[in-house]
């Protein structure tokens, strides 16, 4: 069986952000670098089933500057067998449609059975491009999974809906699912796998090959949401509170006006 799972590399969320000078995204300069959480959820579920499945292969894509080699090494400890990068120094200026496409673009002549990749970004946060990779390979997605089995080329999986309700879906194979947090616990790296991760083969394909698509969409400009007052708390008597509030509701508003 062949397995393919999709991660990204971001920024630390408790790093300091600055908006880079584009105002299109953010300056990354001084930000320290990790796997995106959702996908390590991802990873985790595609180590899992190729344990599962006697024979499995299993590949970790990742697009973006060399840096994220680096991020590709824990994907490879945890247990995948070999990574490609996807080489692109202005990943970040692609919309989920062009990022979608180029993983498409690669995979769809591959013979895989199975896409994992996480719910979203916790950058863009789009939670697009899982489901539009499998809208462009013909492909059922399941998305937003908090549990996952397979077993003979059909996919039982529940995922989370709104007020805390769970759908069970289920599938055949080939198909695409994204991954919530919380649908299993990832695995620590150990160190003997972290030195066979060394070993393992990562592949470069560049982005120019695998691009045939145009953007659907434009980044005009970003910026931190506008810091607003605190709240006030008027305490004593209810007979006096309500001439309090009224007013206040005549002084700085026109409520009553």
């Amino acid at each position: 069986m062949k397995i393919l799972v999709c991660i990204k590399q971001v920024p630390d969320m408790e790093s300091k952000f600055k908006i880079s000078t584009t105002g299109t995204w953010y300056d990354d300069a001084d930000l320290a670098w990790r796997m995106n959480e959702y996908d390590e959820y991802a990873v985790e579920q595609a180590v899992q089933l190729k344990e599962q499945v006697a024979g499995s292969d299993l590949t970790v894509l990742c697009i973006g500057r060399k840096q994220v080699q680096e991020t590709m090494k824990k994907a490879l400890a945890m247990g995948c067998d070999r990574g490609v990068h996807i080489a692109d120094d202005v990943a970040h200026e692609k919309d989920p449609f062009e990022i979608a496409s180029i993983i498409a673009e690669f995979a769809k002549d591959k013979d895989f059975e199975l896409i994992f990749t996480g719910m979203q970004s916790q950058d863009r946060g789009s939670a697009q491009v899982g489901v539009l990779i499998a809208e462009l390979l013909g492909w059922p997605s399941i998305s937003t999974i908090v549990d996952f089995n397979y077993a003979d080329g059909k996919i039982d999986a529940k995922r989370e809906l709104e007020g805390g309700i769970k759908a069970l879906v289920r599938c055949s194979t080939p198909a695409l699912v994204t991954c919530q947090l919380g649908l299993n616990t990832p695995r620590y790296p150990t160190l003997p796998n972290i030195m066979k991760a060394k070993r393992k083969e990562l592949l470069t394909a560049k982005v120019a090959e695998l691009l045939k698509v145009e953007a659907k969409q434009d980044t005009a400009k970003i910026y931190f949401p506008e810091k607003r007052g605190g709240g006030l708390v008027l305490e004593g008597d209810v007979n006096d509170l309500a001439d309090q509030l009224i007013k206040i509701l005549k002084e700085k508003t026109a409520v009553l006006a």
